[in-house]
């Protein structure tokens, strides 16, 4: 069926993925390239035109009806630009307009990294159904989005939902973003790495010094693995149970590779949530994994260019 397809970028701190995606979610076309985070504003226009090449050349663009774009933030919708902390080289970059430029006359979408996750466990995840929701990756870095009233809450910049960069310590350390204790700074995938290193945590034969080293020697019962997955667990508990408290969700999804330690983070964050989400309307909070995996910022990118046009998918 021809004009049935919406075209979807997901721009990170280590890659940059397209997809043409149909009204179902399911991704028909895929390509990706490595985040040349580091080298020059005009690479990463490059490796975002690749991208877009590979899509615009597939047999099947001619069936896109709009483009959605879920990027690292803060973003800002309104003015179509990025300034992705984990990027540097791009500061209030006029990405929507580059890829207007490379896309004709078809609408652009944009949205930051954490609604687009949102919007897509809201579409074809864990959050199905739910009216109210917050849905988190904890990976390199701690990103959220919002579903309020059974509608993706983006706000005016398409930040919102940014749980990240809730502060948690107010003595913590100084975070990316210029804040202080922020969730990121002490849940994130680096710095539980980094934590278990320096209370002497050792990694195992296989050298693995990241998250998923760590999390693999909690499962073997290494209790400084376990302590900085117990720390990390807290953190974002604190961060969770504020969220639930200003605006009353039902559940809380959790993706990205720190997620995938599974028991290792859930068992001590649920334990951690009885001890912050004290108030009678919060006691009920629901933590959940996400389900819609390493696509989830394609399925919601592609969400947000299927809203521009109307329909209705998160």
């Amino acid at each position: 069926m021809p004009n049935d397809l919406v075209a979807a970028l997901d721009i990170g701190g280590t890659k940059i993925a397209g997809a043409l995606v149909d009204g179902d979610g399911r991704l028909l076309v895929r390509t990706q390239r490595p985040t040349p985070a580091r080298e020059s504003a005009a690479r990463m226009s490059d490796a975002v035109d690749d991208v877009l090449r590979e899509l615009t050349t597939a047999p099947d663009w001619d069936r896109v009806r709009a483009v959605g774009i879920g990027s690292a933030g803060p973003v800002d919708a309104k003015a179509g630009t990025v300034s992705p902390v984990n990027i540097p080289v791009w500061r209030d970059h006029p990405l929507v307009a580059g890829v207007r430029d490379r896309v004709g006359a078809l609408p652009v979408s944009l949205i930051g990294d954490g609604p687009a996750i949102a919007a897509a466990e809201h579409w074809q995840g864990a959050a199905r159904g739910r009216a109210d929701a917050l849905c988190m990756v904890v990976s390199t870095g701690v990103g959220g989005g919002l579903v309020l009233g059974g509608v993706l809450h983006s706000g005016p910049t398409g930040n919102a939902g940014h749980i990240g960069h809730i502060s948690v310590d107010m003595d913590g350390e100084l975070c990316p973003c210029g804040g202080h204790g922020c969730v990121e700074t002490i849940a994130s995938g680096t710095n539980i790495a980094r934590h278990a290193l320096a209370a002497g945590w050792q990694p195992g034969p296989d050298g693995d010094a990241t998250a998923a080293g760590v999390a693999a020697a909690a499962r073997a019962g290494d209790l400084l693995a376990r302590a900085a997955f117990a720390r990390a667990a807290r953190a974002l508990a604190a961060g969770i149970a504020a969220t639930a408290a200003l605006v009353e969700i039902e559940i809380a999804v959790i993706g990205g590779g720190v997620a995938r330690a599974g028991d290792v983070l859930f068992t001590p964050l649920r334990a951690e949530l009885t001890r912050y989400a004290t108030l009678p309307y919060v006691q009920g909070l629901e933590i959940a994994p996400a389900t819609t995996g390493t696509d989830a910022g394609l399925v919601g990118a592609a969400a947000a260019g299927w809203r521009a046009l109307g329909a209705e998918v998160a």
